[in-house]
Protein backbone atom coordinates (compact mmCIF):
# COMPACT_ATOMS: atom_id res chain seq x y z
CA UNK A 1 0.00 0.00 0.00
CA UNK A 2 1.13 3.78 -0.72
CA UNK A 3 1.87 5.64 2.31
CA UNK A 4 -0.92 8.02 3.11
CA UNK A 5 1.72 11.00 4.62
CA UNK A 6 4.39 11.02 7.06
CA UNK A 7 5.25 8.96 10.14
CA UNK A 8 7.00 10.15 12.81
CA UNK A 9 6.42 6.71 14.81
CA UNK A 10 7.86 7.63 18.24
CA UNK A 11 8.03 5.03 20.46
CA UNK A 12 7.46 5.54 24.61
CA UNK A 13 7.95 3.51 26.97
CA UNK A 14 5.40 2.82 29.41
CA UNK A 15 6.88 2.78 32.01
CA UNK A 16 9.33 3.68 34.93
CA UNK A 17 12.24 6.18 34.83
CA UNK A 18 14.85 3.98 33.89
CA UNK A 19 14.43 2.01 30.34
CA UNK A 20 12.35 -0.61 30.50
CA UNK A 21 14.78 -2.59 28.08
CA UNK A 22 14.83 -6.16 27.33
CA UNK A 23 18.09 -7.56 27.00
CA UNK A 24 19.58 -10.15 25.36
CA UNK A 25 23.59 -11.34 25.22
CA UNK A 26 24.03 -9.53 21.86
CA UNK A 27 21.19 -6.96 21.59
CA UNK A 28 19.59 -4.39 24.32
CA UNK A 29 15.62 -3.73 23.27
CA UNK A 30 13.25 -1.24 23.49
CA UNK A 31 10.47 -2.54 25.83
CA UNK A 32 7.91 -4.36 24.98
CA UNK A 33 4.27 -3.39 24.80
CA UNK A 34 3.16 -6.62 26.43
CA UNK A 35 -0.84 -7.02 25.35
CA UNK A 36 -1.31 -8.61 29.33
CA UNK A 37 -2.59 -12.10 27.96
CA UNK A 38 -3.56 -13.85 30.62
CA UNK A 39 -4.70 -17.51 31.38
CA UNK A 40 -6.14 -17.45 35.32
CA UNK A 41 -10.04 -17.75 35.33
CA UNK A 42 -12.31 -15.08 34.05
CA UNK A 43 -15.37 -16.13 35.90
CA UNK A 44 -15.07 -13.98 38.81
CA UNK A 45 -15.38 -11.19 36.28
CA UNK A 46 -18.05 -12.71 33.73
CA UNK A 47 -20.85 -13.45 36.74
CA UNK A 48 -21.11 -9.65 37.50
CA UNK A 49 -22.63 -7.26 35.54
CA UNK A 50 -20.79 -3.52 35.18
CA UNK A 51 -22.18 -1.32 37.90
CA UNK A 52 -23.79 1.58 36.41
CA UNK A 53 -22.31 5.13 36.65
CA UNK A 54 -23.64 8.18 38.66
CA UNK A 55 -23.15 11.85 38.57
CA UNK A 56 -22.38 11.34 42.01
CA UNK A 57 -19.48 8.95 40.85
CA UNK A 58 -18.01 11.09 37.82
CA UNK A 59 -17.72 14.40 40.18
CA UNK A 60 -15.86 12.22 42.97
CA UNK A 61 -13.84 10.74 41.00
CA UNK A 62 -14.28 6.99 42.35
CA UNK A 63 -14.57 4.38 40.11
CA UNK A 64 -17.54 2.37 40.08
CA UNK A 65 -17.43 -1.77 40.25
CA UNK A 66 -15.19 -4.24 42.28
CA UNK A 67 -12.64 -6.32 40.88
CA UNK A 68 -9.99 -8.83 41.80
CA UNK A 69 -6.55 -9.38 41.42
CA UNK A 70 -4.01 -12.46 39.87
CA UNK A 71 -3.80 -14.28 43.28
CA UNK A 72 -7.64 -14.27 43.57
CA UNK A 73 -8.27 -11.26 46.12
CA UNK A 74 -11.68 -9.29 45.65
CA UNK A 75 -11.58 -5.57 45.73
CA UNK A 76 -14.96 -3.86 46.15
CA UNK A 77 -13.55 -0.74 44.07
CA UNK A 78 -11.16 0.24 42.15
CA UNK A 79 -10.37 3.12 44.61
CA UNK A 80 -9.43 0.08 46.97
CA UNK A 81 -7.08 -1.27 45.29
CA UNK A 82 -5.57 1.34 44.15
CA UNK A 83 -4.75 3.07 47.96
CA UNK A 84 -3.49 -0.32 48.15
CA UNK A 85 -0.89 -0.64 45.80
CA UNK A 86 0.17 2.57 44.96
CA UNK A 87 -1.06 4.31 48.28
CA UNK A 88 -2.96 7.62 49.24
CA UNK A 89 -1.99 10.87 47.84
CA UNK A 90 1.25 11.69 48.19
CA UNK A 91 2.69 8.40 48.79
CA UNK A 92 5.50 8.87 46.36
CA UNK A 93 7.01 5.78 47.55
CA UNK A 94 4.27 3.08 46.91
CA UNK A 95 4.11 4.62 43.49
CA UNK A 96 7.71 4.67 42.77
CA UNK A 97 7.69 0.86 43.64
CA UNK A 98 4.50 0.04 41.39
CA UNK A 99 6.28 0.93 38.51
CA UNK A 100 9.73 -0.08 39.59
CA UNK A 101 8.05 -3.84 39.91
CA UNK A 102 6.89 -3.45 36.05
CA UNK A 103 10.24 -2.30 34.88
CA UNK A 104 11.40 -5.62 36.87
CA UNK A 105 9.08 -7.61 35.42
CA UNK A 106 10.50 -6.85 31.79
CA UNK A 107 14.20 -6.67 32.93
CA UNK A 108 13.66 -10.62 34.32
CA UNK A 109 14.17 -11.54 30.06
CA UNK A 110 10.98 -11.29 28.34
CA UNK A 111 12.02 -12.26 25.05
CA UNK A 112 12.35 -9.06 22.60
CA UNK A 113 10.41 -10.76 19.40
CA UNK A 114 7.00 -11.02 18.36
CA UNK A 115 6.30 -14.16 20.24
CA UNK A 116 7.55 -12.26 23.71
CA UNK A 117 5.96 -9.29 23.23
CA UNK A 118 2.82 -11.14 22.59
CA UNK A 119 2.75 -13.62 25.54
CA UNK A 120 3.78 -16.42 23.57
CA UNK A 121 0.99 -16.05 21.33
CA UNK A 122 2.94 -14.76 18.12
CA UNK A 123 0.39 -16.28 15.75
CA UNK A 124 -2.71 -13.53 16.95
CA UNK A 125 -0.22 -10.98 15.04
CA UNK A 126 -1.88 -10.95 12.25
CA UNK A 127 -5.19 -11.15 13.26
CA UNK A 128 -4.58 -8.14 15.41
CA UNK A 129 -2.50 -5.83 12.74
CA UNK A 130 -5.90 -6.79 10.04
CA UNK A 131 -8.40 -5.49 12.40
CA UNK A 132 -6.13 -2.25 13.12
CA UNK A 133 -5.46 -1.45 9.60
CA UNK A 134 -9.43 -1.91 9.14
CA UNK A 135 -10.01 0.30 11.67
CA UNK A 136 -7.84 3.09 11.00
CA UNK A 137 -8.35 2.61 7.37
CA UNK A 138 -11.90 3.78 8.11
CA UNK A 139 -11.24 6.34 10.42
CA UNK A 140 -8.37 7.98 7.68
CA UNK A 141 -11.04 8.18 5.02
CA UNK A 142 -13.57 9.81 7.56
CA UNK A 143 -11.66 12.17 9.66
CA UNK A 144 -9.16 13.54 6.56
CA UNK A 145 -9.69 14.57 2.80
CA UNK A 146 -8.80 11.70 0.60
CA UNK A 147 -8.23 9.79 3.44
CA UNK A 148 -4.98 11.81 4.58
CA UNK A 149 -3.01 11.29 1.04
CA UNK A 150 -2.87 14.78 0.22
CA UNK A 151 -1.03 15.79 3.40
CA UNK A 152 1.91 15.06 5.98
CA UNK A 153 0.36 12.96 8.35
CA UNK A 154 2.22 12.23 11.41
CA UNK A 155 1.53 9.34 14.17
CA UNK A 156 2.85 8.95 17.25
CA UNK A 157 3.31 5.11 18.69
CA UNK A 158 3.38 4.69 22.58
CA UNK A 159 4.67 2.03 24.36
CA UNK A 160 5.99 0.70 20.62
CA UNK A 161 8.27 -1.79 22.45
CA UNK A 162 9.99 -3.61 19.46
CA UNK A 163 8.39 -1.82 16.94
CA UNK A 164 5.42 -4.59 15.97
CA UNK A 165 2.69 -2.28 15.19
CA UNK A 166 4.96 0.54 13.85
CA UNK A 167 6.20 -2.27 11.40
CA UNK A 168 3.42 -3.98 10.55
CA UNK A 169 0.71 -1.02 10.35
CA UNK A 170 1.48 2.75 10.77
CA UNK A 171 4.54 2.82 8.61
CA UNK A 172 2.32 1.77 5.44
CA UNK A 173 0.36 4.90 6.46
CA UNK A 174 2.65 7.47 7.87
CA UNK A 175 5.87 6.99 6.25
CA UNK A 176 8.25 10.45 7.16
CA UNK A 177 11.75 9.58 6.85
CA UNK A 178 12.53 10.64 10.81
CA UNK A 179 13.50 8.94 14.20
CA UNK A 180 12.61 10.21 17.45
CA UNK A 181 15.63 7.59 19.43
CA UNK A 182 14.26 5.78 22.23
CA UNK A 183 17.27 3.58 22.37
CA UNK A 184 19.80 5.09 19.52
CA UNK A 185 21.34 1.47 19.38
CA UNK A 186 18.54 -0.28 19.61
CA UNK A 187 18.38 -3.87 17.36
CA UNK A 188 14.89 -2.97 16.14
CA UNK A 189 15.15 0.17 13.98
CA UNK A 190 12.87 0.50 11.17
CA UNK A 191 15.04 1.40 8.31
CA UNK A 192 14.44 4.23 6.33
CA UNK A 193 11.19 4.89 7.83
CA UNK A 194 12.17 6.62 10.08
CA UNK A 195 11.56 7.58 14.24
CA UNK A 196 11.87 9.22 16.42
CA UNK A 197 12.33 7.88 19.79
CA UNK A 198 12.31 9.18 23.44
CA UNK A 199 13.45 7.29 26.38
CA UNK A 200 10.28 8.80 28.99
CA UNK A 201 8.25 6.31 30.95
CA UNK A 202 4.78 7.46 29.68
CA UNK A 203 2.97 9.15 32.53
CA UNK A 204 5.97 11.43 32.38
CA UNK A 205 6.00 11.90 28.43
CA UNK A 206 4.35 15.16 27.27
CA UNK A 207 3.92 14.76 22.97
CA UNK A 208 5.16 17.80 21.25
CA UNK A 209 3.11 20.65 20.82
CA UNK A 210 1.04 20.38 17.43
CA UNK A 211 2.83 17.65 16.64
CA UNK A 212 0.31 14.50 15.74
CA UNK A 213 -2.02 13.21 14.12
CA UNK A 214 -2.80 10.14 15.42
CA UNK A 215 -1.61 9.06 18.32
CA UNK A 216 -1.43 4.97 19.09
CA UNK A 217 -1.73 3.47 22.66
CA UNK A 218 -1.59 -0.01 21.96
CA UNK A 219 -1.47 -2.88 25.02
CA UNK A 220 0.78 -0.14 27.49
CA UNK A 221 -1.95 1.92 29.35
CA UNK A 222 -2.57 -0.88 31.64
CA UNK A 223 0.69 -0.27 33.30
CA UNK A 224 -0.20 3.57 34.19
CA UNK A 225 -2.41 3.89 37.59
CA UNK A 226 -5.59 5.62 36.92
CA UNK A 227 -4.36 9.49 37.71
CA UNK A 228 -1.76 9.00 35.23
CA UNK A 229 -3.73 7.79 33.11
CA UNK A 230 -5.45 10.48 32.65
CA UNK A 231 -2.76 13.23 33.42
CA UNK A 232 -1.17 11.60 30.12
CA UNK A 233 -4.49 12.09 28.18
CA UNK A 234 -4.53 15.56 29.62
CA UNK A 235 -0.98 16.55 28.71
CA UNK A 236 -1.89 15.35 25.06
CA UNK A 237 -4.99 16.23 24.38
CA UNK A 238 -5.26 19.88 22.55
CA UNK A 239 -6.26 22.33 24.92
CA UNK A 240 -4.80 25.38 25.37
CA UNK A 241 -1.65 24.95 27.06
CA UNK A 242 -0.22 21.69 25.43
CA UNK A 243 -1.24 20.06 21.76
CA UNK A 244 0.02 17.50 21.39
CA UNK A 245 -2.75 16.51 18.39
CA UNK A 246 -3.21 18.62 15.77
CA UNK A 247 -6.77 19.91 15.42
CA UNK A 248 -9.07 17.25 14.09
CA UNK A 249 -6.75 14.61 15.31
CA UNK A 250 -7.16 11.30 16.93
CA UNK A 251 -5.93 9.34 19.81
CA UNK A 252 -6.90 5.02 18.98
CA UNK A 253 -6.55 3.41 21.90
CA UNK A 254 -6.48 -0.81 22.08
CA UNK A 255 -6.64 -2.63 24.84
CA UNK A 256 -7.73 -5.71 26.44
CA UNK A 257 -11.12 -5.27 28.64
CA UNK A 258 -12.61 -7.13 31.22
CA UNK A 259 -15.80 -8.21 31.74
CA UNK A 260 -16.96 -5.94 34.35
CA UNK A 261 -14.58 -3.59 36.80
CA UNK A 262 -11.05 -4.97 36.95
CA UNK A 263 -8.45 -7.56 36.72
CA UNK A 264 -5.08 -6.62 38.70
CA UNK A 265 -2.37 -8.69 37.23
CA UNK A 266 0.27 -8.91 40.42
CA UNK A 267 3.24 -10.48 38.44
CA UNK A 268 3.84 -7.51 36.08
CA UNK A 269 1.48 -4.62 38.08
CA UNK A 270 -0.84 -3.59 35.20
CA UNK A 271 -4.83 -3.68 35.24
CA UNK A 272 -7.22 -5.00 32.75
CA UNK A 273 -10.08 -2.22 33.02
CA UNK A 274 -13.68 -3.12 31.36
CA UNK A 275 -15.24 -1.04 28.98
CA UNK A 276 -17.03 1.10 31.88
CA UNK A 277 -13.69 1.42 33.41
CA UNK A 278 -12.25 2.76 30.45
CA UNK A 279 -15.15 5.19 29.80
CA UNK A 280 -15.51 6.81 32.67
CA UNK A 281 -10.98 7.69 32.38
CA UNK A 282 -12.44 8.64 29.25
CA UNK A 283 -15.06 11.14 30.57
CA UNK A 284 -12.14 12.54 33.29
CA UNK A 285 -9.69 13.37 30.48
CA UNK A 286 -12.07 15.64 29.01
CA UNK A 287 -12.56 13.01 25.53
CA UNK A 288 -14.76 11.85 23.48
CA UNK A 289 -15.29 8.35 21.56
CA UNK A 290 -15.65 9.08 18.17
CA UNK A 291 -15.34 5.27 17.47
CA UNK A 292 -15.07 1.88 18.52
CA UNK A 293 -14.77 -1.60 17.11
CA UNK A 294 -13.82 -4.78 18.69
CA UNK A 295 -11.25 -6.91 17.42
CA UNK A 296 -12.45 -10.09 15.80
CA UNK A 297 -10.57 -13.49 15.53
CA UNK A 298 -8.58 -14.08 18.34
CA UNK A 299 -8.46 -16.82 21.06
CA UNK A 300 -11.20 -16.95 22.78
CA UNK A 301 -9.17 -17.87 26.53
CA UNK A 302 -7.53 -14.43 25.93
CA UNK A 303 -9.20 -11.25 27.24
CA UNK A 304 -11.82 -9.22 24.89
CA UNK A 305 -9.49 -6.25 22.62
CA UNK A 306 -11.33 -3.24 22.00
CA UNK A 307 -10.46 -0.44 19.91
CA UNK A 308 -11.47 3.47 20.73
CA UNK A 309 -10.91 5.91 18.64
CA UNK A 310 -11.12 9.44 20.94
CA UNK A 311 -11.16 13.06 20.48
CA UNK A 312 -10.66 15.91 22.44
CA UNK A 313 -13.56 17.81 20.38
CA UNK A 314 -17.33 16.84 21.80
CA UNK A 315 -19.59 14.76 18.74
CA UNK A 316 -21.69 17.38 16.60
CA UNK A 317 -25.07 16.65 16.57
CA UNK A 318 -27.39 16.50 13.28
CA UNK A 319 -30.78 17.19 14.10
CA UNK A 320 -33.93 16.32 12.33
CA UNK A 321 -31.62 14.18 10.07
CA UNK A 322 -33.81 11.14 10.01
CA UNK A 323 -36.80 13.01 9.59
CA UNK A 324 -35.38 14.77 6.42
CA UNK A 325 -34.13 11.07 5.47
CA UNK A 326 -37.81 9.51 5.78
CA UNK A 327 -39.51 12.20 4.14
CA UNK A 328 -37.27 12.37 0.89
CA UNK A 329 -37.91 8.48 0.73
CA UNK A 330 -39.71 7.80 -2.40
CA UNK A 331 -42.85 6.00 -0.91
CA UNK A 332 -44.20 2.69 -1.12
CA UNK A 333 -47.06 1.46 -4.02
CA UNK A 334 -49.35 -0.15 -2.76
Amino acid sequence: MASHGSLVSTRVQPSCARSLGVSSPQTRFEPSAKPLFRHFPLRSTASRPAAALTEKLRASGIMEGSGFDSEGREFKSAEEMWTEEIGKEGDVHKRKEWYRQGVGYWEKGVEATTNGVLGGYAHVNDADIKGSEAFLKMLLAECFPGGGRDRDLVALDCGSGIGRVTKNLLIRFFSEKLRESLVPESGTAIENKATNFFCVPLQEFTPDVGRYDVIWIQWCIGHLADDDFVSFFMRAKQNIFQAGLKPGGLFILKENTARSGFVLDKEDRSITRSDTYFKELFHRCGLHIFKSKDQWGLPEELFAVKMYALTPDAPKRVHNTRAKAQANRPGIIK
